[in-house]
């Protein structure tokens, strides 16, 4: 972890930059902290990412699904990050960002306190040295979590069809889950429903084409729940050429290819989460299961890969989706670094379900705590 920030440090030269830190679990890693820290590195030229370590996590919000190492890990890989500062203090610190040399910090404008209901940011409001940028609405790890409680609840029930299965995502049984008994009323905490648009996607977007020299290399898959052992694939899949486009299948595809009630998350939250992976040119919104001469044609492509992992969600009947390019000679199965799939992430959840309920609960109560104090 140090030697991540060590060698971030020597790479990028901060003399006469604007520095901006943000800070946070950014546990299950999704969309929505992407865009904050797009957010944040707007307001200046470098940005370092404070991570907080588990134990930190355990004392003050709960039981974290992803390890301090996985979420070192995929924050570095977003496109938007300078430098990662591994362990941050929960609470911010004046003498961590005169240490880095930041200039201010950085967050969403909802509410973030410790176990015992401080403001984290208290001390660099006080020296204004503080800003904050917009919550992404519609999207939040709470809200993930609760998805997956529904799933281990139903056992993967039987719906007729994808689209039950997701609208299911937010009834009453899912609230209960999620945040407990009570009605929603915080506005961070709850099952909520990502509405795209295309201004979200361009400023995600990287904004260039391929080279007239570039060996243009095409991988696809779900990236359901997009995590480490998804990060780490792709940064070997941009290793076998110059430009990555990767192919997220459609909701459709991805049910029918693993069953109900997946995916956990659809198409659009999907997509932008891939493009958030600084290792991705291009994404393909709803690619087809299988690669065409056509595909392979209009979009220029030199070479196929594909991982070694398998998600063991998927269908055993499901039917090889290469054949073209393997015909071609221009497919490889490239090894996956980390073994790591949506289904180990859901059955963490499984594992460990009295505590993710606890955890929700808990927030969204604390929350509520927080927003009567304001009203008074």
């Amino acid at each position: 972890d140090e030697e991540i920030r060590i060698n971030n440090m020597a790479e990028g030269n901060r003399k006469g930059k604007v520095v901006v830190w943000a800070d946070g679990c950014f546990d299950m890693m999704h969309f929505g902290h992407a865009n904050s820290l797009r957010q944040a590195k707007s307001l200046g030229d470098y940005l370092i990412v404070g991570v907080h370590s588990d134990e930190e996590i355990r004392i003050n919000k709960g039981p974290p699904v992803m390890s301090e190492e996985e979420r070192y890990a995929a924050v570095a890989a977003c496109k938007w990050v300078d430098e990662v500062y591994p362990a941050a203090p929960y609470t911010t610190q004046l003498e961590v960002l005169d240490e880095v040399g930041a200039d201010f910090a950085v967050h969403g404008d909802d509410l973030v306190t410790t176990a015992d209901g401080t403001d984290t940011y208290a001390l660099v409001k006080a020296a204004n040295r503080f800003r904050t940028v917009p919550r992404t609405k519609g999207i939040s790890s709470t809200d993930i979590v609760g998805r997956m409680l529904l799933m281990t609840k139903n056992h993967h029930s039987d719906y007729s069809d994808d689209r039950k299965a997701r609208t299911s995502l937010l009834n009453n049984e899912l609230t209960d889950m999620s945040e407990g008994t009570e009605p929603k009323k915080s506005p961070y905490t709850g099952v909520s429903q990502f509405l795209p648009t295309s201004r979200r996607i361009v400023q995600f977007s990287e904004g260039r084409e391929p080279k007239s020299d570039d060996v243009v290399v095409y991988t696809d898959g779900s990236f359901d729940l997009f995590h480490i052992g998804h990060i780490k694939y792709l940064e070997e899949a941009k290793k076998q050429g110059d430009y990555l486009i990767v192919g997220v299948l459609d909701d459709n595809i991805v049910n029918a290819k693993k069953g109900n009630p997946w995916p956990v998350m659809n198409l659009h939250e999907r997509v932008l989460s891939v493009l958030a992976c600084k290792y991705v040119d291009e994404v393909i919104i709803g690619s087809p299961w299988s690669v065409s001469n056509e595909m392979i044609d209009q979009l220029g492509i030199h070479k196929v890969v594909c991982g070694t992992v398998e998600d063991p969600a998927y269908l055993e009947f499901v039917d090889d989706a290469y054949n073209v390019p393997k015909e071609k000679g221009i497919f490889t199965a490239i090894n996956s670094p980390v073994d790591i799939t949506t289904t180990d992430i859901l059955e963490r959840i499984i594992a460990n379900r009295t505590s993710f309920v606890e955890r929700n609960r808990k927030k969204e109560a604390k929350e509520l705590a927080e927003i009567e104090d304001l009203d008074q």
